[in-house]
């Protein structure tokens, strides 16, 4: 784990890469071995993926524990020299003195920064109250900016994940959440370029976008102004997609196309694994 010097240099480094326009490129690492990976092939920050996380234990997203979030994320954070911000869900609490308390183990764990999310984690009220959800920000960002570590802290506006595509109430939320303190801004896919233009348009600090199908190109967010962009969990799926592909071609076809691959992949972790 880095030391606190450390890591408070990590979070202002993080913070200063988010730059309207340069978005900072910021793939969603699932283990030790992907975060040096990424690290070795130059990016500058990387996030943790919930979803790719809870796969690499056989479970599927939302079905692990605070203290096991917080671990993994905490040794991702000591295995890299480069900022690590951490997918902490609805930062596993529904009361902000819970969400607080989350935000001050991440900081502790060596984190750069971190998210909290409205979503509930209960299909049928999938997302806070417009206000309880601010309180709840409202906390993480008091915490995220207590101490030496200024801690980057994402504010999470679930709705398109969730049935509710309501760009109105997304930008509420958005508002709501800068005015309580978040650092930067993310509404997971909203993508479409009429609808990121609203959103810029309508808040004052870093936004975030999760790349989907049919989203803007790298350059084509940086134009609209975008400050990050992540991949979520879907690199950590594309991985088991490769290995699916593999063992099923092998199976199937008796034939081993995937060495490819392996050819692709054997020198970079040589490099990554060797540090």
């Amino acid at each position: 784990m880095a030391d606190r010097t450390e890591t408070a240099e990590r979070a202002e480094r993080f913070r200063a890469l988010h730059t309207p326009g340069a978005p900072l490129l910021m793939p969603n690492a699932w283990d030790i071995g992907s975060a040096a990976l990424f690290a070795t092939l130059g990016f500058e920050a990387i996030a943790t993926t919930s979803g790719g996380f809870a796969a690499t234990r056989g479970r599927l997203d939302g079905a692990l524990t605070k203290d096991e979030v917080l671990t993994h994320a905490g040794e991702l954070a000591g295995a890299v020299e480069i900022p690590v911000s951490a997918d902490l869900e609805n930062c596993f609490a529904d009361d902000p003195e819970g969400v607080a308390a989350t935000i001050t183990a991440a900081v502790a764990a060596g984190l750069a920064g971190g998210s909290v999310e409205d979503f509930t984690g209960h299909r049928d009220a999938p997302l806070y109250d417009l206000a309880h959800a601010a309180e709840r920000v409202r906390a993480a960002a008091e915490a995220s900016h207590a101490g030496p570590t200024d801690f980057v802290l994402t504010a999470r506006a679930e709705n398109y994940l969730h049935g509710r595509q309501d760009l109105a109430d997304t930008i509420a939320r958005l508002q709501a959440y800068q005015e309580a303190g978040a650092d930067v801004l993310f509404a997971p896919a909203v993508v479409d370029p009429d609808d990121l233009r609203q959103v810029l348009a309508s808040v004052d600090i870093p936004v975030s976008v999760l790349v989907l199908p049919g989203a803007p190109t790298v350059g084509e967010l940086g134009a609209l102004g975008v400050s990050r962009i992540s991949v979520g969990g879907a690199v950590a799926v594309a991985a088991y997609g490769a290995a699916i592909n593999a063992v099923t071609e092998l199976r199937d076809k008796g034939t081993t196309g995937y060495f490819d691959l392996a050819a692709v992949a054997r020198p970079v972790i040589g490099e990554a694994f060797s540090r």
